[in-house]
């Protein structure tokens, strides 16, 4: 004999769970902080889907790098043309070759365009 509702949780019922209610946080368009490139690192937008995680990517520095997403990444990031990323160059092929390490969301992409750090992509 099963108890609760079927559904294998504690029996809390419909719309009961985590996060079920609305926030009163504050306005979600509002961003608290933005990760910005360091170092080496530069910002760049996708522009084509090379299959086997590599990308070509236009870089800030004016360079066009065929890029792939490492294995720490792969599965916890999805990318897709037009997404705004930072690019860390390879030590070798610098200017040919490099690592996406971030994904910008819509919002932040926003945000960095609004402050100016976009002016050489676009």
């Amino acid at each position: 004999m099963r108890k609760g509702n079927g559904r294998g949780g504690k029996g809390k019922g419909k719309g009961k769970g985590k996060g079920k209610g609305k926030s009163t946080t504050g306005p979600t368009d509002q961003v608290i902080r933005v990760r910005l490139p360091r170092g080496k690192q530069t910002l760049g937008i996708v522009l084509q889907m090379s299959g086997g995680s590599r990308l070509v990517v236009e870089c800030k520095d004016g360079h066009e790098r065929i890029c792939r997403i490492p294995g720490r990444l792969r599965r916890h990031i999805w990318v897709r043309e037009g997404d705004m990323v930072i690019v860390e160059p390879w030590e070798v092929q610098t200017n040919e070759r490099g690592d996406i390490l971030w994904r910008y969301t819509r919002t932040h992409a926003d945000w960095l365009r609004r402050k100016g750090y976009l002016k050489e992509l676009e």
